[in-house]
This record gives C-alpha cells, sequence and structure tokens, in this order.
C-alpha cells in the first residue's frame, strides 16, 4: 500500500467541513444544509428519483478504474503525474488522485490554487503566468507554509522584472519554469531573443526567483509531428539550460502534457534519457471522468499505438453524466428533455443520450443509438427520437458528455453512484 503523505492528510482533515447546501441544483431533498459525509448514509438512489434532476454524477467503480490507470501509465515511463484541477475543481477528488500517487496538482490561476492549498494540497504546478498586484499577493501569502510547494511559468522579461521587484518586497523566493511555446500558439517564448531576454532578466533577479524547468503545453497543436518537434525543441532547451548550471533546483523540472498526447509526450521526454537529473512531471487532467467526445477519440489512438497502454487492461471509461428528465414529446419524432446550456458542456459536441430509464423498472437500459440532441437552449434541448419509440413525459435518460472541463464548471455538487445507482458521496467544486 502507498504511503499516505502530509498532503493526503492534510485534505482528509479539511474536507470533512464542507456542506451541502439545499439551494443548489442537483441534490435531493434537503431543507437544511447538511454535511457531505453524511449524504452518504441517507440512502438516496437516483433511480427513485432522490435527487432533483437535471443531476450530473460521478461512476465510482469507473473512477477508481481510471485512476489506477492513468498512474500505471506514468509509472510505466518513470515519471510523475500532477493532474490539472482546473478539469474538475474538486478538492475531494484532487485528494483521490494524490491518493493514488500523484506528485502534485496542476492548476491555472492564483485563486485555483488558493483553492487547493485550504484543502491541503502542499505542491501545485501552476501551468500559466503569475500576473497582477493580487494575484502575486495570494500567492506571497500561501508560501508562508514552508511545506507548500509552488511553481508558476514565466516567458517574458517584462514579468520577471514585475515578479522579482513584488517577491523581493515581500522577502520571499519564487520557483519559475521557463515555458516554450510555438508561433501562432498561446503563450511561451517562441525564439532564441526571447528566451535570451528571459534568461537575462531571470539572471539579474537570482535571489528572489528560482528556475526550476522547462515547461509546454503541446495541445497548442494538432499534428503529431509538429508535437514530437515542439517536444524536441524543449527537451534541447532543458539540455542546454542543464549544461550551462542555468537550473536552480536538482533535479530540474521538465513538464508538459495535456489529456489528448500524454503518450507522445511521454515518449519523447522519455528518449532524452535525463535520468536522475529530471523530475519529468505530466498534467493530464481529463482522464479522471474521461470523455464520449474528443478525449475518447484520443484514447482510441493512444491504446492502439503506445506500447504501455497496449499492456494494460481495458482503457478509461466514462464516469461522468448528467441525468434529466423527458418533459415533452410534443412531435412524433422530436422530445424535449429538461437539461440544457447550463447543465453540460456543448463547445465539443453536445451530450450523447446513453442510457434510458422507465420509472420502477428494474434498470436502465441503452438508449437507442438513433436518439441524438440536435439543438440546445439554456434549460432544453431537443432530443430527435423515431416515430413509435417508447419514450414519456417523466422518463429519466442519462446523457454522456464531450469535454467535462466545462461540464463540471455548471455544478456546484455531483453525486459519486455505486453500481447499482446509489448515491455514496457528493463532491464539492470550487469555480
Amino acid at each position: 500500500m502507498k504511503k499516505r503523505g502530509r498532503q493526503e492528510d492534510a485534505a482528509d482533515e479539511t474536507l470533512m467541513s464542507e456542506t451541502v447546501s439545499p439551494l443548489n441544483k442537483g441534490m435531493g431533498a434537503l431543507d437544511r444544509e447538511m454535511p457531505i459525509d453524511d449524504i452518504g448514509r441517507l440512502g438516496w438512489n437516483l433511480l427513485r428519483e432522490d435527487l432533483s434532476l437535471p443531476a450530473a454524477v460521478l461512476y465510482e467503480e469507473k473512477m477508481a478504474h481510471n485512476l489506477k490507470w492513468m498512474q500505471q501509465f506514468i509509472e510505466a515511463y518513470g515519471m510523475k503525474l500532477a493532474p490539472h484541477g482546473k478539469t474538475t475543481m474538486a478538492p475531494k477528488l484532487f485528494a483521490r488522485q494524490l491518493q493514488t500517487g500523484a506528485w502534485g496538482i496542476t492548476l491555472a490561476t492564483a485563486h485555483q490554487t488558493r483553492v487547493a492549498h485550504e484543502h491541503g494540497v502542499r505542491r501545485v504546478l501552476m501551468a500559466n503566468q503569475l500576473v497582477g498586484k493580487q494575484n502575486m499577493a495570494t500567492v506571497a501569502r500561501l508560501l508562508e507554509d514552508t511545506e507548500f510547494e509552488y511553481f508558476c511559468l514565466v516567458d517574458s522579461a517584462e514579468n520577471v522584472e514585475q515578479l522579482g521587484s513584488f517577491f523581493r518586497a515581500e522577502g520571499r523566493r519564487l520557483n519559475v519554469l521557463i515555458e516554450v511555446g510555438v508561433e501562432g500558439g498561446r503563450t511561451g517564448v517562441r525564439d532564441r531573443s526571447q528566451l535570451d531576454a528571459v534568461l537575462d532578466s531571470l539572471e539579474r533577479w537570482r535571489k528572489q526567483i528560482r528556475l526550476s524547468g522547462i515547461e509546454l503545453f503541446e495541445g497548442v497543436l494538432d499534428n503529431e509531428a509538429s508535437i514530437r518537434g515542439f517536444l524536441g525543441r524543449a527537451v534541447g532547451t532543458a539540455r542546454e539550460l542543464a549544461r550551462t548550471k542555468r537550473f536552480d533546483r536538482a533535479p530540474f523540472l521538465l513538464s508538459g502534457a495535456g489529456s489528448a498526447w500524454y503518450d507522445v509526450v511521454a515518449e519523447e521526454f522519455s528518449k532524452a534519457e535525463f535520468g536522475d537529473a529530471a523530475e519529468i512531471v505530466l498534467r493530464p487532467g481529463c482522464y479522471l471522468t474521461h470523455d464520449v467526445g474528443a478525449y475518447r477519440t484520443a484514447q482510441q489512438r493512444i491504446q492502439s499505438q503506445n506500447p504501455a497502454a497496449k499492456r494494460m487492461q481495458a482503457g478509461l471509461q466514462p464516469a461522468l453524466q448528467v441525468w434529466a428528465y423527458v418533459q415533452s414529446v410534443p412531435e412524433k419524432q422530436r422530445a424535449i428533455v429538461a437539461m440544457g446550456k447550463r447543465d453540460a458542456a456543448f463547445d465539443s459536441g453536445l451530450p450523447t443520450p446513453a442510457l434510458h430509464y422507465r420509472l420502477r423498472a428494474e434498470a436502465p437500459k441503452p438508449a437507442p443509438p438513433a436518439w441524438e440532441l440536435t439543438k440546445m437552449m439554456d434549460q432544453h434541448s431537443y432530443l430527435r427520437i423515431g416515430e413509435g419509440d417508447d419514450i414519456q413525459v417523466g422518463d429519466m435518460i442519462g446523457f454522456d458528455i464531450s469535454h467535462p472541463c466545462l461540464t463540471f464548471d455548471k455544478w456546484r455538487y455531483l453525486s459519486v453512484l455505486d453500481a447499482n445507482y446509489k448515491v455514496m458521496d457528493v463532491v464539492q467544486t470550487y469555480f
């Protein structure tokens, strides 16, 4: 059994104090606030209508499988995992990831970092630039905790100058990674002149800013050959800075990988053969719940091509659904479902009808393959059905989703279900 660390213990202690409010959607018939840990003892069951639909739910068995799968994949390459917490912004799920072996949690903002720290996370890689007085002040306060390890990114001399000046006044030292970027992409150093300007500024502020490694996000590209070239450039930069002793951390960090190309990142970083000189940290986040859209397509590629994935048991499984009622069947080939853009992501494809449940039936059945959402509004979805299909007002439909990030951020609470649709737990989000 993996030895628990201070992050896991601190997270558990803090999470005990969270409560569920009856004023938030997706919960049952509460008449008062209740501690989250008490919800699992109420005996609620989705199929008995103990939850108010629409409701976003997580499936425990599938999440447990996904946690184990990704940790095993990362360990097969001798690397570390810092899953991107902005996917869920659910500290209870951060704790699960840490307990399963994650090195730390990746986040995107100072606010998210504060939420994680308040819930016991003691190592954060903020895969973004730290800009602005209040954001810097937030991080400076967190660094008063001597057990808290924090990294952010830099890609400009201007940002380095701002950070150096602020943290000198605060009497704190900040860990940073140089972000490597690509033309037409997002943030990151584009060329040699920009890199040299950042390095010169870092040298001036070496007492306040600790250059700890190199970072990139390959997800701004969609061509595998281009991605491998980008990764090679980052490796070359890391090798040069290690040779010229520019890193102030040993081992230095080398970090990349979103949820679509983590296999390619693992392969290319492994080829670099840095050994003990580097700590390689990958950052996929959507693996925990997976989806049936872009990430399923990416995972199919990984399962068919990557040697480590081929050796492992069944791949990632979709563990997040949104359940909703059929509220009207106004036409022979159309039903209206009480779920809309305020409930599920729609930017990477509309939700997919997966399960159909008639009240008091023994169990949900697979939704007919021909059923399809054709349009979503704020609180309604248009479901194309076949003429004569067995569908009624009050039926429940479970929808698989594409892009978990933009589904999580629509829910304050998500119920965790066992294989029999019983509510085992509730996770709270902090968007």
